[in-house]
This record gives structure tokens, C-alpha cells and sequence, in this order.
């Protein structure tokens, strides 16, 4: 949700341990607890390209899928993760509308 109102900046999200990844990218949170999530993980690990890990040496609680094809694995939970998401996005529409409501004054000559 990146243009020119915004500065053409997307919020980000803190996956933890101040690590980032762009809001709008993210797909799904899921826990990283069942047995198909990890084997995935290892299968990633494996393969080395696509895994990013930003839990600094801590337990994976939460693997964030990005609509790149990458997957971020987090030492936070995925209700942790979804609040800060949410935070995010109440924080970019709230600005978008300042800046709407800016526009519209300076159209009306105030």
C-alpha cells in the first residue's frame, strides 16, 4: 500500500529482535508448531535460499510467509505478530486519511 501520499513507504512489521519485513507482503502467520510446518522448515534450510531466520538463537514460535516466495521464521507468536500487523494498518490508514483531509482543505481554499 506504498505511494506517493505515503512517501512511497510501507509500514513495517517487527518480526522480532528488531528485524523488519514490509507489511504488505505478508501472506500468512502460522505456528510453527505442527509436524507439516516442520518439516518445511528444515526443507528450507536445506535448500538455503528462500528462509530467513530472525529468531537470534531463540525458539521458532512463528513462521510468517511472504508473498515473495520467502518464509521469516520468528521468535514471537503469531497472536503477537497479528496485533503489530494490525497496529500497522490502523497507523497507515489513519495517516492516509490526515493527508486526505489536508488535501481536501487545501482544495477548498482554507
Amino acid at each position: 500500500m506504498s505511494d506517493e501520499r505515503t512517501g512511497g513507504l510501507s509500514p513495517l512489521l517487527n518480526v522480532g529482535f528488531y528485524n523488519f519485513v514490509l507489511t504488505d507482503k505478508v501472506v500468512a502467520l502460522v505456528r510453527s508448531d505442527s509436524a507439516p510446518i516442520k518439516r518445511l522448515i528444515q526443507q528450507l534450510r536445506r535448500e538455503g535460499t528462500r528462509l530467513i531466520d530472525a529468531t537470534q538463537g531463540r525458539r521458532t514460535r512463528c513462521v510468517v510467509f511472504l508473498s515473495s516466495g520467502q518464509v521469516v521464521l520468528s521468535a514471537l507468536t503469531q497472536e503477537t505478530l497479528a496485533k503489530r500487523l494490525l497496529r500497522a494498518s490502523a497507523v497507515l490508514e489513519t495517516a492516509e486519511e490526515e493527508l486526505e483531509t489536508l488535501a481536501s482543505e487545501e482544495g477548498d481554499g482554507v
